[in-house]
């Protein structure tokens, strides 16, 4: 089990993300700080503790709330440390009264960790009074006020799309005071990216192929859209790497070990990776 030490430095070891690990920092020396003030008997100003991870798929949002409830757990501000991820799904139900139920069951899942809704934002679908995204958000409201000290809850997705949802009830805006920002990688860090996921899965990359993939993921920054999903896109093309190195390999009667773990030039040549 990691110690509070080795999760740091796990989540400073993350590539990019400089503005992401500058703000959890803050927030731990924050928590260490008031813990220290607790310890001591002085006054504990009341804080709310949940906060709003924006900005493009594939930015680490996740990977970073999964570390952050490891960490508070170690500073014993989380009793348990788990992440309980979902999405709209996980908390709205078809029928009158069964999304308050739904989504008690998903709080009562994260009591003690963090609840990781993604796409929070699908909660307030235009303001419809209708539509039973507004039970599963009233549920949320009062488990966070009635849980403060062992339940924290992280709202994700589009950068424009959760200011609406914020801006959609008082209560939300009342509760979510903290906004963490995910920017897009650049083109040197997904080349990175690819490189330690390729080691990660036991791949070595040729020179040759290390001297492609700048030129390669430049293109495929460039060419970015809006919904760009950053290393989403970078999986993608390494599973594409993979099936075309194993077409490659199928070729060969008996190849080597060092055949089976190399990725060359050719296997990177895909004509459209970010397809």
């Amino acid at each position: 089990m990691n110690n509070l030490e080795e999760l740091i430095e796990e989540l400073n070891g993350l590539v990019g993300l400089e503005g992401v690990k500058k703000d959890i920092t803050n927030l731990i020396h924050l928590q260490e700080v008031r813990k220290m003030r607790r310890e001591r008997g002085m006054v504990d100003v009341p804080m709310s503790n949940h906060l709003v991870f924006y900005g493009n798929p594939g930015t680490g949002k996740t990977t970073v709330a999964r570390l952050l409830s490891k960490i508070y757990n170690k500073m014993g501000l989380l009793s348990k440390g788990q992440l309980v991820e979902v999405d709209r799904s996980g908390l709205v139900a078809g029928y009158v009264g069964q999304t308050a139920i739904k989504t008690k069951e998903a709080i009562d899942k994260a009591m003690g960790g963090i609840l990781f809704i993604d796409e929070a934002y699908t909660l307030s679908y235009g303001g419809n009074e209708n539509d039973f995204g507004r039970e599963a958000i009233d549920t949320l409201l009062k488990a966070m006020e009635d849980n403060r000290d062992d339940f924290i809850v992280i709202v994700a997705g589009y950068t424009e799309l959760m200011a609406g949802f914020i801006d959609s009830n008082p209560g939300l805006k009342s509760r979510f005071n903290k906004y963490i920002s995910f920017e897009d990688y650049t083109n040197e860090e997904l080349v990175l990216i690819f490189k330690v996921m390729s080691q990660k899965s036991g791949y070595e990359l040729a020179s040759e192929t290390e001297d492609e993939l700048p030129e390669l993921f430049d293109k495929l920054y460039s060419d970015r859209e809006d919904n760009f999903a950053n290393a989403r896109e970078v999986r993608n093309f390494f599973e594409k790497v993979i099936i075309k190195q194993a077409n490659r390999l199928y070729e060969i009667e008996n190849p080597s070990n060092e055949d089976l773990i190399t990725i060359t030039k050719d296997d990177v040549m895909i004509e459209e990776i970010s397809e």
